[in-house]
């Protein structure tokens, strides 16, 4: 029986596996530092094989470099032996929403949501730290060998990642920020699906570095826009150069000729006039049907009279008689069909001259066709409708004092979700959640037009400052303001008014960063003494349950980590079932023959079991033939 690997994606393998399938011939096998066989690039023959395409030595080229890119580059791609554990008490209907809060470094939780949720998200939001020199960056070690970094990765040394202050005065001030960023932006880039867009605030500090990164990292063929929101108006009078009141929105897709962005509807007033078609076509309104010409535009085909009620004849531009000045903008046959479809209305104008025009309506063109009048979204966002004020009066109206600074507004992120044109199901990601801006957005979106989109939203546990007012309401990271903040959203638009098509999901499941489930033992066998060896039969943590276990199986299989989730006593045993046939996992002791056959009888896709879990060597080993012959189809594992 196969056992899962319990960590995050080598990303790196799967980049080898790409080059094998390309070049087969350039992947062979070599001995590591340890002297165990491994496969490895034979860069000669890859070179061979590429001709003129290399670039090497210091040959100029062009490309974004500092001190410290490789290092992250080994960051994004270096596996870690960590998981996700439920907090249910902390969680608003865990066992029904779809909606995901995930409290930890982001970039341990992009990694581990690698498998999950590879190519699904359709929008991803951040708003990272825009590297002032008094704002904080996160310090992923670099001051380490890749040896090191490995060994940290997967637990030997269990000291996190942080935050440290990042100021002007540091030597490597650009550099730690694009470090940071580079890894999480690739790993971000995976998450996204081929119609997938992300958007990314900054301000001036790191504009320039930020389109570099996002190039390198999503091709500069992918880049939409660069969004201009004038985020605050008036004041800055004591500046001495010029007054800023606006900030960026970077906006970049996974793939540009794929993507269907949102479209925006404008209220006409124009259309206010009625008729016998309105309930299908919409009002009207009226549109002159000739026009002054040029000579050169000049058109004899479109220079015809038209019968008057009276019985005289009307000319183009209201002459008596033709005239190479005008046109009408219809042909003579189309204006036939405009008569027997009720398309033009002939009556006299304020001059008392007959005049002729078309009806334009709301819901249908001068075809006869059916048509959505909507236009795409503009670059520029004004700060008469979000405003840095208005965000913060949200989080002050919610909470009654002021327990974050610079929140954005929600109104800003449900303009950004919907410039995303994503709708109905999909899933908006933000991995520097802050306030949760963007979950209190996608809620209210929902309860406004309908959809069911849901949420990932990721954030750090940093703690607050004792004197900040946070603090003293008791709220001691910026996770707990971040989770409060979507608990008091939910109810508050509960209680307003709601499309009926909404499923009103306001609930979201709290998942935290952790060390692995599993012991070292697990992932390092052969490091285990023999003195220590009868300690070790168990590689499960004491201190970890059944279910904390389960959401490492569904991370490490790449089950949606929202799916429905239900529990059952089959055979005295703890048996989880999700999604009906997704996955279903018995972690218990003493697992029986009987209860064996009563899974492979569920036949789901997938069951697992915990290694040492079996009453008997002979029960573990007949297990996976008892499923071969009931359910030939499941896919069967252990931990």
């Amino acid at each position: 029986m196969k056992k899962l690997p319990m960590h995050s994606p080598d990303l790196t393998q799967q980049n080898l596996e790409k080059i094998r399938a390309a070049f087969p011939n350039c992947v062979t096998e070599a001995r590591d530092a340890q002297g165990n066989l491994k496969l490895a690039i034979d860069f000669d023959l890859l070179k061979q094989e590429l001709a003129d395409s290399i670039v090497e030595g210091p040959q100029e080229r062009y490309r974004l470099d500092w001190p410290g890119k490789r290092e992250a580059m080994l960051t994004a791609n270096a596996p870690i032996a960590k998981t996700l554990r439920p907090a249910r008490d902390e969680s608003v209907d865990f066992d029904e929403t779809e909606n995901l809060f995930i409290e930890g470094d982001n970039l341990e939780a992009l990694k581990l949501l690698q498998e999950s949720y590879l190519g699904k998200v359709k929008m991803i939001y951040i708003d990272p730290p825009y590297n002032t020199g008094k704002d904080f960056v996160y310090e992923d070690d670099f001051a380490e060998s890749t040896k090191e970094f490995l060994s940290r990765s997967n637990q030997i040394d269990i000291e996190g990642n942080r935050l440290v202050a990042n100021p002007e005065s540091k030597g490597r001030f650009h550099s730690d920020w694009l470090s940071m960023m580079l890894p999480r932006l690739r790993l971000a880039k995976s998450l996204l699906a081929f119609d997938g867009i992300i958007c990314i605030s900054i301000d001036d500090s790191e504009l320039k570095n930020l389109y570099k990164i996002c190039d390198e990292v999503f091709g500069e063929k992918n880049f939409i826009a660069c969004m201009y929101w004038q985020s605050k108006s008036g004041g800055g009078h004591d500046e001495k150069t010029i007054v800023k009141e606006n900030e960026y929105i970077l906006v970049y897709t996974q793939e540009k000729d794929r993507t269907v962005f949102g479209r925006r509807q404008i209220k006409n007033d124009s259309y206010k006039n009625e008729d016998e078609h309105c309930s299908i076509r919409g009002k009207y309104s009226l549109n002159k049907l000739d026009r002054m010409m040029r000579s050169n535009h000049y058109s004899e085909a479109l220079n015809y009279s038209i019968d008057a009620p009276d019985g005289s004849l009307i000319w183009p531009g209201g002459e008596k008689e033709k005239s190479s000045d005008w046109n009408w903008r219809w042909s003579q046959e189309k204006f036939r069909w405009g008569i027997d479809n009720d398309f033009i209305v002939i009556r006299r104008a304020q001059n008392g001259q007959w005049a002729v025009y078309s009806k334009q309506y709301e819901f249908m063109d001068h075809t006869g066709k059916l048509v959505e009048r909507n236009y795409p979204y503009r670059s520029l966002i004004k700060s008469s409708d979000f405003n840095t004020t208005s965000g913060g009066s949200q989080i002050r109206n919610l909470f009654d004092r002021n327990v974050f600074e610079y929140s954005k507004p929600v109104g800003l992120l449900n303009h950004i979700i919907k410039v995303s044109g994503a709708v109905g199901n999909d899933v908006v990601l933000d991995f520097f959640s802050g306030s949760s801006t963007a979950a209190h957005a996608v809620m209210q979106l929902n309860a406004e037009d309908g959809g069911n989109r849901k949420f990932i939203m990721i954030q750090l546990p940093e703690v607050t400052d004792e004197k900040s007012e946070a603090y003293k309401a008791g709220y001691k990271t910026i996770a707990e303001i971040s989770k409060e903040r979507i608990r008091r959203a939910g109810k508050q638009i509960l209680e307003g008014e709601c499309h009926e098509d909404w499923n009103k999901d306001v609930g979201f499941r709290v998942l935290k960063v952790d060390t692995s489930n599993m012991k070292d033992v697990y992932y390092n066998p052969n490091e285990i003494s023999q003195a220590d060896l009868l300690d070790s039969v168990d590689h499960i943590k004491p201190d970890r349950s059944s279910e904390d276990l389960l959401f490492q199986v569904l991370l490490d299989w790449g089950v949606d980590l929202t799916l429905p989730i239900r529990r059952e006593t089959i055979h005295g045993k703890e048996v989880f079932i999700v999604d009906e046939n997704a996955l279903v996992a018995c972690f218990d002791d003493n697992i029986t023959e009987e209860l064996v056959n009563e899974l492979a009888d569920l036949q789901p896709l997938r069951v697992i079991f915990r290694d040492t879990g079996f009453s008997s060597d002979s029960i573990k080993i007949n297990a996976t033939q008892t499923f071969k012959q009931r359910s030939p189809m499941t896919e069967v594992k252990s931990i």
